[in-house]
């Protein structure tokens, strides 16, 4: 006997997988393009901070690299997705001009790929009849493309979050050097470089659901020498020229 009370769960509270996945590779970004951010302007704000101990260089340093940083993301995330975007249009015309001239081949196409996945025969031809007859574009572009014609990536909302996730992340290290006595400066860049990056790589594990512990380790040991020889270099060089 059924208890009235419980209610089952239904799917229609449930995020499409597709939404899932795209607010996934949206994080997974930000997640590494604060990463950058934290390390590039931490590399330079401590390689200057080993050659001299002026607050204003320093400022100076480290604002450039944000900047620098930041439009160079964002520039390199702008051409990247729009070259995929632009494939991808271009992709979804060829598969309109086919189905324009030769449906029953295009028809015959789908049903096939079905076949190819488990489905009989006579059930591929079924849902490649009953999907062509409600949408033959969005089922081709969805099944043979693997593409959404709804949801093609846009190149300025791709390059405006890798700016700003960027920005954000080279906003610690510049903080962090600036803010403590001059006596101070590195040991806390240090302290609070390595505590975001290991936070950085915590949060990378968690989406991609890999080892927390090892993606940690990775990214702390891994910053830790990239700081250390940074500084150590800034060092040398600025006791050579001076």
């Amino acid at each position: 006997m059924t208890d009235d009370s419980t209610v089952l769960p239904t799917h229609e509270d449930e995020p499409h997988a597709e939404a899932s996945d795209a607010r996934l590779n949206w994080l997974r970004a930000g997640v590494l393009g604060a990463n950058d951010g934290i390390v590039s302007v931490a590399g330079i704000v401590l390689g200057v901070a080993g050659a001299v101990a002026d607050r204003q260089a320093l400022l100076t340093a480290g604002v450039a690299g944000l900047v620098a940083g930041a439009v160079s993301m964002a520039l390199g995330e702008y051409v990247s997705v729009s070259s995929q975007r632009d494939s991808q249009r271009s992709m979804l015309a060829k598969e309109r001009r086919e189905l324009a001239e030769d449906p029953e081949d295009e028809l015959d196409e789908l049903a096939r790929i079905y076949e190819a996945k488990g489905l009989r025969r006579e059930t591929a031809d079924q849902v490649a009849r009953e999907l062509t007859e409600h949408d033959a574009f969005a089922a081709h572009a969805e099944v043979e493309l693997g593409i959404d014609p709804e949801e093609l990536s846009s190149p300025s909302q791709a390059a405006g979050a890798s700016a700003l996730a960027f920005t954000l992340g080279g906003l610690l290290p510049l903080l962090a050097i600036m803010l403590p006595p001059a006596a101070w400066r590195v040991p806390v860049c240090f302290v609070a470089v390595l505590v975001a990056l290991g936070l950085a790589g915590w949060v990378s594990a968690n989406l991609g659901g890999s080892s927390r512990r090892k993606a940690v380790l990775r990214v702390v040991v891994g910053g830790a020498l990239g700081l250390a020889v940074t500084y150590g270099i800034g060092h040398l060089v600025g006791t050579a020229v001076g």
